[in-house]
């Protein structure tokens, strides 16, 4: 098995900066940043704390305008948030007077699509992310995990081009984390999606993406990019175990002594 990717861009940043001013000092978060981000794509940004990989994220999703540089989606400048592009951070975001539904829902609602598409949407997702009986709960009624695949969900339901993704596991236990790990490189590959995901776990890097891009201490640089099978190996193969596999554990290294 292997996930279908084309030649056609998506986000196309070239020599993007981004400068802040503090009481002392201009911090330069991310210098010269040279990144193309291709259809189909499961992207994984990595690297040391303070290196502006939120930033970068920040930046892709229209939040924070360059200093210099050109960033571009679909050949488009990238001027402010679109429904393009849906961001699921690191914890839940979801509307607490709302139940599951009425959240994966919001954003059809507010494009104003018609309750035929809105219920036939909140449907699909609901069965995609397998809490299709727990539509009538609230937030508080959930665990992490799953208010976390609800999150998710209320991204994909307005059907963006590129889902972001800021750390969303961080705050999971590790079981928990691990389940959502194999759920969100289940439904890349089910719904051919284009994500960039920024963490910290090199290991989840490795096992989710089929790219994973190192930045380098700040200024934040992009110091190297890695193509990677191990999530199609992983979705492929029932026997396979990542930790077992001598050429991961070598790039795992590779990437840790790139980052320290």
């Amino acid at each position: 098995m292997t996930q279908t990717t084309n030649d056609e861009p998506v986000v196309e940043l070239e020599h993007v900066n981004y400068e802040y001013a503090t009481k002392n000092a201009v911090v330069h978060a991310i210098k010269d940043i040279d990144l193309t981000i291709y259809q189909g794509e499961f992207v994984c940004l990595v690297g040391p704390s303070g290196c502006g990989k939120s930033t970068l994220l920040k930046t892709i999703a229209g939040y924070l305008e360059p200093t210099s540089g050109e960033s571009r989606m679909e050949n488009e400048p990238i001027k402010g948030p679109h429904w393009k592009r849906g961001v699921v951070f690191q914890s839940p975001t979801l509307y607490p007077w709302l139940n599951v539904r009425q959240n994966i829902e919001y954003g059809p609602r507010t494009r104003k699509k018609s309750k035929k598409e809105i219920k036939e949407t909140s449907d699909y997702y609901l069965d995609q992310i397998e809490l299709s009986d727990f539509a009538g709960h609230y937030p508080f009624e959930l665990s992490g995990g799953m208010k976390q695949r609800v999150s998710l969900a209320r991204v994909l339901a307005n059907k963006p081009k590129l889902v972001l993704m800021d750390e969303p596991f961080s705050a999971l236990d590790a079981i928990t984390r691990v389940k959502m790990q194999d759920f969100l490189r289940i439904l890349w590959k089910r719904n051919k999606q284009t994500i960039l995901l920024i963490t910290h776990d090199i290991e989840e890097a490795l096992s989710l993406g089929t790219k994973v891009v190192v930045m380098t201490k700040n200024p934040g640089k992009i110091q190297s990019i890695f193509s990677v099978p191990y999530s199609e190996k992983i979705l492929s193969d029932e026997t396979y175990h990542i930790e077992e596999d001598s050429e991961f554990m070598k790039q795992k290294y590779t990437i840790l002594k790139e980052i320290s």
